[in-house]
């Protein structure tokens, strides 16, 4: 008789996820004691090299697995994908410094305390799924050549309680989308990642191979994750306000002026990869400024268009989008990232700048300074940079955590450094 098997699972410092496999049946053991993990593990890069790590060969983790996250996802060709996620805790059962998870929930706690307030999120995800012509963007042609794999797909997810929005065929060259409804943020970030594991797995299991990598080619579009968010107080939304500078309510708006405020460190945390950058600059249909935009799919923080004509369905649809980040975050440590901003800026009342409305590309320095507008950083290496100097950012996280994240991803950068553009593109496609 077969054996069943499935991993508990961390979403670690690459945005890749990691962990270990045992019996099906001894899951609720599992659960109840935890799973032995290893503290330089956080420091495998996306490449499989290990980073230079302040644990060396010392010391030892608990992963403990949640239950609420277990999943058994049926795949093309028979097989199931089994996993469930968890956060990694040291010996003496205080959550772990470089856990992406409890960094996630540890953010929450804090904006809660700050606002009194829940976040609600989504992740919007983009991939490539190469099989197809290659053309027809937003076509029902392109959209039926991937039909099977979508429908897999579309199976597999609701075996994890996910029921996506929408599939489309995106712009890019064989560009898939798929979108889900918003859901509260860490349960969000779940999702997130869930959902590029089936997708994977869906694809492989169909002799395909989908890449969330953030650019797969100097010359064509890349592939971001959009990632909404709104504010509520328990069952009432409270992001949009009639009356508000651009619609926002004070804390929405406050949360907003946090998270431009603190971008540059923050992209760091979003789109940490060797070509992350090379996707986010003018022109490109993703964020290149620290602005605040109306229905502008150039804003780093877009305001989402509204449907609904009647004022409370208005409010609950009110929602804004984050346009800085790709899938080589981690979702937890991404919305981690834009949650402490966010609550930096509600800690110090800011009041975000009023939108824009023109190419920015084209405004001087000089009026860009005056309008407190900045260019993001034009490479991981500054953004990393900006990262470790941005102390009131730093200090929303243990410790230790920033420098070790820093050291994971200059050995990232030192990995492909010597890389041919074509052989750098080609290993992120292979990885993410």
């Amino acid at each position: 008789m077969t054996e069943e098997l499935l991993m508990a699972c961390t979403n670690d410092f690459s945005g890749l996820t990691r962990g270990k496999g045992f019996r099906l049946s001894d899951l609720d053991r599992k659960i109840a004691s935890g799973i032995g993990w290893t503290p330089t593990n956080v420091q495998i890069t996306c490449f499989d090299t290990i980073a230079d790590s302040p644990y060396g060969a010392f010391g030892d983790l608990v992963l403990r697995p949640d239950s609420d996250t277990y999943l058994c996802a049926p795949l093309p060709g028979g097989n199931k994908l089994r996993f469930l996620l968890g956060d990694i805790f040291d010996l003496d059962g205080n959550p772990w410094e470089c856990c992406t998870r409890g960094l996630l929930k540890a953010a929450l706690t804090r904006f809660r305390e700050a606002s009194g307030l829940d976040l609600h999120a989504t992740f919007e995800h983009e991939f490539m799924l190469p099989g197809g012509r290659g053309s027809g963007a937003f076509s029902l042609q392109g959209f039926a050549e991937h039909q099977a794999f979508a429908e897999a797909l579309f199976e597999a997810l609701a075996s994890a309680g996910i029921s996506p929005d929408s599939f489309l065929r995106e712009y890019g060259p064989d560009q898939m989308e798929i979108t889900l409804p918003p859901a509260p943020a860490l349960r969000a970030a779940d999702e997130a990642v869930v959902v590029r594991e089936i997708v994977r797995a869906t694809a492989n299991a169909m002799e395909l191979h989908a890449t969330f990598s953030p650019l797969c080619a100097p010359d064509i579009v890349g592939n971001g994750v959009h990632i909404h968010f709104s504010l509520w107080d328990g069952d009432l939304p409270v992001t949009h306000a009639p009356s508000g500078r651009d619609g926002l309510s004070a804390p929405a708006s406050a949360f907003v002026a946090g998270i431009l405020d603190h971008l540059n460190a923050v992209s760091a945390l979003t789109a940490p990869s060797a070509i992350s950058f090379l996707r986010l600059v003018p022109h490109r249909w993703s964020a290149a400024f620290n602005n605040l935009g109306a229905l502008d799919r150039e804003a780093a923080i877009r305001i989402c268009p509204l449907t609904e004509t009647e004022f409370a369905a208005r409010a609950r649809q009110f929602n804004l989008e984050f346009r800085a980040a790709d899938a080589a975050a981690s979702p937890y440590l991404a919305l981690a990232g834009l949650v402490s901003a966010g609550t930096l800026g509600l800690e110090a009342d800011l009041r975000a700048a009023s939108s824009t409305a023109e190419d920015l590309s084209l405004l001087s320095s000089t009026e860009l300074d005056r309008r407190g507008l900045r260019r993001l950083p034009d490479s991981l290496g500054s953004a990393i940079t900006d990262f470790l100097a941005d102390a009131s950012l730093l200090e929303t996280f243990p410790s230790r955590t920033p420098g070790i994240y820093a050291a994971h991803k200059r050995s990232e950068l030192a990995h492909v450094e010597e890389m041919a553009d074509a052989k750098r593109f080609a290993a992120y496609a292979q990885t993410y």
